[in-house]
């Protein structure tokens, strides 16, 4: 049974649909902007798997960049198909999770 720091008992859009918004079951509520999330894809295309160095360059993601599908992964990680035609990366709740205690000084 995953930690509750990074099962997530609810996932979906905000309700001004501009962040995905995902409430894990320790209380905690994350709100992630799309194109931050495509910045941070962890897929081989992004990242050089050698080295863990980003490749991804950031001037190539527009910032209108969004979802256009979030598909479930197992009970682990999701899956954003962008509007740019990326689809590579899985995101793990645990990703997720780290992304947002990263962010909001908490790590």
């Amino acid at each position: 049974m995953p930690e509750p720091h990074v099962d997530p008992l609810r996932i979906e859009p905000t309700k001004d649909r501009e962040r995905l918004e995902i409430e894990w079951k320790d209380g905690v509520i994350s709100e992630y902007v799309p194109r931050y999330l495509r910045l941070l894809c962890p897929c081989a295309g992004c990242v050089d798997e050698m080295s863990g160095v980003r490749t991804l360059v950031p001037k190539s993601v527009q910032i209108s960049i969004y979802p256009t599908a979030i598909h479930y992964i197992g009970q682990y990680a999701l899956q954003f198909i962008w509007s740019d035609g990326h689809s590579t990366g899985l995101y793990t709740f645990e990703y997720l999770r780290e992304i947002w205690d990263a962010d909001s000084g908490s790590l």
